[in-house]
């Protein structure tokens, strides 16, 4: 039986896109018979405590020699210390969701020694996965990684069964993603602030303690626009219970600033909702033309009119949700992405 270390920083429950993608991976190669043991690294990443970080390369000294051993990039960026001492003795595979150094709300100087802890550590990785052909480019461009190290292996995406969603007066818009200010929710605000408040609602699924900074901002942006009555917080919400949200939208919109991949943007394809996105790195390339408007990177502008397009036209929304379910279905599926995640592990077992 092949066997595999998983090592991941903080809660795998965590209900976001990148433990999400470590989840359905993790199961995925459970079904192809891997055994897939998981190493847990503690909280904090990427800005653990002295402490945590010790006992994490600790744990990862413990692993039998030679072992096979993927790490998740938000705690592989910031353990160059561990990568340096061990990369002889356990085949160290950096999982990449999306460079550090370009989550938002970093000061210039911060973004900087992440991107540099992050160029280190990766000089020890043996490959790299990823999940975009975006973030592929960005290894190479921003750490000088050799390309033909680099795997994509694309998240995969689950196949709903479509349900008839009831009418309403109203136009129930669902954005998906943690609180914190890459997703963009800021720029969200602005561009609703300008369409009439009795034909749309806008429920927000993430959860709301990773940055509570942003959220009190976001809190009080609300007030200040007068949007309080026109916006729902629901907080973080099991898989199932998410379901249903997407089944109950009427349009998809996410103003990220930026994503690795965007797992938001297809899981609403999938079911069949026309997709309002934004920002740099890989959205353009996830989101397909017929089912989906682009909005360029912090364009409050390009947002408000694709909202104001896709809350006041029954029949633009009715054909982009057709367009979306017929792109959904071109995508991978998970047992599909966990297949090429096993390849390339056997490739650098041998």
């Amino acid at each position: 039986m092949n066997q595999l270390f998983f090592a991941f920083p903080g809660n795998l429950e965590t209900p976001t896109g990148g433990y999400g993608y470590d989840r359905r991976i993790i199961a995925g190669l459970r079904d192809l018979g891997w055994r897939v043991e998981l190493v847990p690294l503690g909280e904090g990443f990427p800005q653990p405590s002295a402490m945590t970080l010790a006992s994490a390369e600790k744990q990862l000294a413990a692993l039998p020699s030679s072992a096979l051993v993927v790490i998740d990039g938000l705690a592989f960026g910031v353990m160059v210390a561990a990568a340096q001492e061990l990369c002889n003795d356990l085949r160290l595979i950096a999982l990449v969701h999306h460079p550090l150094c370009l989550e938002n709300g970093l000061t210039p100087e911060k973004a900087e020694a992440m991107r540099e802890s992050e160029h280190k550590a990766l000089a020890f990785a043996r490959h790299v996965i990823v999940t975009s052909p975006a973030t592929a480019r960005q290894v190479a461009d921003l750490f000088g990684y050799p390309a033909d190290r680099v795997t994509v292996v694309l998240p995969g995406t689950d196949r709903p069964e479509a349900i008839p969603r009831e009418r309403s007066n109203v136009v129930r818009l669902l954005s998906v993603g943690t609180i914190v200010p890459r997703k963009g929710y800021d720029l969200l605000f602005q561009a609703l602030s300008a369409m009439p408040d009795n034909n749309w609602h806008l429920e927000i699924v993430g959860g709301l303690d990773a940055d509570p900074e942003c959220y009190r901002s976001l809190r009080s942006q609300i007030e200040g626009l007068g949007l309080a009555g026109g916006i729902t917080f629901r907080g973080a919400v099991s898989p199932e219970d998410l379901t249903g949200f997407y089944s109950n939208a009427d349009v998809f919109v996410l103003a990220s600033r930026y994503e690795g991949y965007g797992m938001a943007y297809t899981e609403a394809l999938a079911h069949g909702l026309p997709v309002i996105g934004s920002g740099a790195g890989a959205v353009r390339d996830t989101l397909p033309e017929g089912a989906s408007i682009y909005c360029g990177v912090e364009n409050v502008g390009a947002l408000r009119e694709a909202l104001a397009l896709l809350i006041t036209d029954t029949a633009a929304r009715s054909q982009m949700a057709s367009a979306a379910r017929m792109a959904a279905a071109a995508l991978p599926g998970w047992p599909d992405a966990a297949a090429q995640f096993a390849r390339t592990l056997q490739e650098l077992a041998e």
